[in-house]
Order: C-alpha cells, then sequence, then structure tokens
C-alpha cells in the first residue's frame, strides 16, 4: 500500500460537477452575463478545479485576499503565499448584480464554469504589488500585468467547473493532481522529489536533480510549468521536447515526465513557496528550490528584484509547516579537468571552470556553431537546434566572424 504525502489542508479538492449538474449549468448560463477567461486566469481555473491549489476551493474572496497579501496565509491561518484572484471590468460587475451568477468562458466562448457570485470588491493594487512582489516597478512582469493589465474589481463566490480546459499538445504528459499520485501509486513511490523548471534542461540541471533523488533516496519528477512563464522564455513546444530527449539518460524507472499548467508571477520566494504547495499536492514529498527560483529579469539598473537565495531561506523557514521536505542547492560549476560539476563555493583554488550564458548558447546557436556535450546532451541540442536554426540555414548570410 503506497501512502503519498497528504494535500495541503489535508484534502485535495475537485471542482468537476456530474454530468447531470453541468447540464444544468449550461442551460441556466444562457441567460447570465459572461465572461471570457483570460490565459492566465484560464490556466488559474484549472488549477483550481483539479485541485492544484488545494485548499481553495474558489478565487480568493477580499478577507482571504488581505490576509495572503499581508501574511503568506488564508483568513483561516493556513499557509498560502499568492493571491489568485478573478478580475474583472466594470460593466461585468453591473451586470452580475442584476442575475448573481457569471458563465466563465474559455478563449473560444466555450461554457468552462460558473461563478455564483457573493462579493465583488476594487483592490489596491499598488499595496497588493508591494506586498506580495515587494516592489511596484513595472519592469517586474507580474507588477507589470497587475498595475496596467488587470482589470478594477475582483469578484468571487461559489465555483462549479463544467469542464477543464483542452489541451491539444502532449495530452500523455499532462496529469491532475489524481490522476498523477494515481500513476505513482501504480509504480510504487511514495518519495518523490519534484523539481520546477521553465527552461530546457541542460546537464548542470540534470546533475542537481540526479544528486536530490541519490540525497532523498526518493524518484524523481521533473514537473516543468507550461502555462506562461517569463517574457523570453524557450517556446513551450520546444522546452517539452528538450525534456523529452533528456529524460532517456536518467536511471530507468527513476524519472518521469509531467506537465505543469501553471501561470507563473515570477514572484521569487514567495512563489517558491506556491511551488512546494503546488507539489505537495499533486503527491511530491519533496521538493528542489534552486539559486533566484522564479526570479525576473533585472530592473532597469540591473539590480535583481531578489537576492539569489532568498527563495531558499523563506521555504526553509516554513519547511515544516509545509510538510514537503525542502531540498536546496548551490549553482553548480563545470570543473575542466576533472570533467564534473560541484557547487560553486566547492571549486577547488585554481581549478579551471567553464560555463555557458542563455545569451552565449542562443549566440552560439544563431551561428550553427557545436554546443559542447559536456554543457548539455547532443539530443537536447538537436530539439534546439529545430526550433533556432542557424542563421546560414534560413537563407541569411551569417555575420562575419568578430
Amino acid at each position: 500500500m503506497v501512502v503519498l504525502v497528504s494535500p495541503h489542508g489535508g484534502q485535495l479538492v475537485s471542482l468537476l460537477v456530474e454530468r447531470e449538474r453541468a447540464a444544468e449549468l449550461r442551460t441556466s448560463a444562457a441567460g447570465w452575463p459572461s465572461w471570457q477567461l483570460t490565459a492566465r486566469q484560464l490556466f488559474d481555473l484549472e488549477l483550481l478545479a483539479t485541485g492544484g491549489f488545494s485548499p481553495l476551493r474558489t478565487f480568493l474572496g477580499r478577507d482571504d485576499y488581505l490576509s495572503v497579501c499581508e501574511s503568506m496565509r488564508l483568513a483561516d491561518g493556513t499557509l498560502w503565499p499568492m493571491p489568485v484572484t478573478l478580475d474583472v471590468p466594470d460593466q461585468v460587475i453591473a451586470s452580475v448584480e442584476r442575475t448573481g451568477a457569471l458563465a466563465l468562458r474559455d478563449p473560444k466562448g466555450a461554457f468552462v464554469a460558473a461563478l455564483h457570485v457573493t462579493q465583488t470588491w476594487r483592490p489596491d493594487r499598488e499595496a497588493e504589488a508591494m506586498a506580495v512582489f515587494g516592489t511596484t516597478d513595472p519592469l517586474h512582469p507580474s507588477v507589470g500585468h497587475l498595475l496596467h493589465r488587470t482589470n478594477p474589481w475582483y469578484v468571487t463566490g461559489v465555483l462549479e467547473v463544467v469542464r477543464l480546459p483542452e489541451h491539444r499538445d502532449f495530452r500523455a504528459l499532462r496529469h491532475t493532481p489524481t490522476q498523477l499520485r494515481a500513476e505513482f501509486a501504480r509504480r510504487g513511490w511514495h518519495r518523490i522529489v519534484a523539481f520546477n523548471t521553465r527552461n530546457p534542461m541542460h546537464r548542470a540541471h540534470q546533475e542537481l536533480t540526479l544528486r536530490a533523488a541519490r540525497d532523498a533516496d526518493a524518484k524523481l519528477l521533473i514537473h516543468p510549468v507550461v502555462g506562461l512563464t517569463k517574457p523570453g522564455d524557450v517556446d513551450r513546444r520546444t522546452r517539452v521536447r528538450c525534456y523529452q530527449a533528456i529524460l532517456p539518460s536518467y536511471p530507468r524507472g527513476g524519472a518521469m515526465l509531467s506537465l505543469l499548467p501553471l501561470a507563473m508571477r515570477m514572484g521569487g520566494p514567495r512563489e517558491a513557496m506556491w511551488h512546494a504547495i503546488i507539489r505537495k499536492n499533486y503527491g511530491a514529498s519533496h521538493f528542489i528550490v534552486g539559486r533566484d527560483h522564479a526570479g525576473p529579469s533585472p530592473d532597469a539598473n540591473g539590480r535583481p528584484f531578489y537576492q539569489p537565495y532568498d527563495a531558499q531561506q523563506l521555504v526553509r523557514r516554513h519547511e515544516a509547516e509545509l510538510g514537503v521536505t525542502v531540498m536546496t542547492f548551490r549553482q553548480l560549476v563545470y570543473l575542466e579537468d576533472s570533467q564534473t560539476y560541484v557547487p560553486d563555493h566547492e571549486v577547488p583554488p585554481g581549478a579551471r571552470t567553464r560555463s555557458v550564458s542563455g545569451t552565449q548558447l542562443r549566440r552560439w546557436l544563431a551561428d550553427g556553431r557545436d554546443i559542447p556535450e559536456w554543457f548539455t546532451p547532443a539530443a537536447v541540442v538537436a530539439e534546439l537546434r529545430r526550433a533556432y536554426p542557424a542563421r546560414s540555414e534560413q537563407g541569411a548570410p551569417a555575420p562575419a566572424p568578430a
């Protein structure tokens, strides 16, 4: 009998209604005002519906929202660091006041959920930005979104989900928390270390995850975010093909890949704790928090919004309450002479180290240069070249060497 870690709050939430109730709601929704969910809201709805955001059962109400902003806790004291809210414009609020219900629709107009509205309010978005993200600088992607692209009203109520959003790609790699927990049980896994990523995985990532699995005596869940990530990231499909390419190089039966439909906020320390809670809901007993976890690009002066190890420190402080074993690692560095990766603070004096920045990798790909095997496996390089062919292969002349 496989016993997995309990969901956050003790019970895995499911908001999907039965077929008969879904039919009733579709009939009623014909007379309700509608709101077409944004991409972020649709990803949030999916994780609310499937229990990825347990113990939440709907978008946050005002008391929970204020408490989360101020103390990283719901109003009942449950640890929860990130506001999950539904923002709508003035005209939707005016319509809802007449009907008391709102039909939530996907970008194609399909009815996906009913919200029986109980509360609406106008938040102080600057105060939210400062409390949650530690800044009002719009160069922080979530602050820019919050201050300039968020509607003025937040709304909540009883949420009933009729259908999950449809994903046409990589269906075999998409699991709800219930499905992933069932798969862990089928495999006989009970100690699972989860790895969050929004980038292609290279040798350093592989070494870090192998160390984590070994140190925890656990199996590995590669759980990349395939919802919204940081602007400029490698596209979702290319990243997933890169994960598929590197997976066979792990010990047989020791790792699996599953995709997480999360809209990241790039919220640094708070987001790292949020990620740990989400992976707990999916059944992971351990969670890796790396250097600069969920950190956005620097501000206009080149200063980081969060320090490299702030996220590790915050999650460590709440580890016992989280109920997940937190695994923290320093940045890994490649030693040329020994051909191994070691934490940066363990580099011997005078040792020759090698590294490749993201900018350098993009330049090498554009120039058609060889990517060293010590940096990333050939199978990953092949997928990156498929998505980002060299300029010489695009019909444009390659620039002259400097």
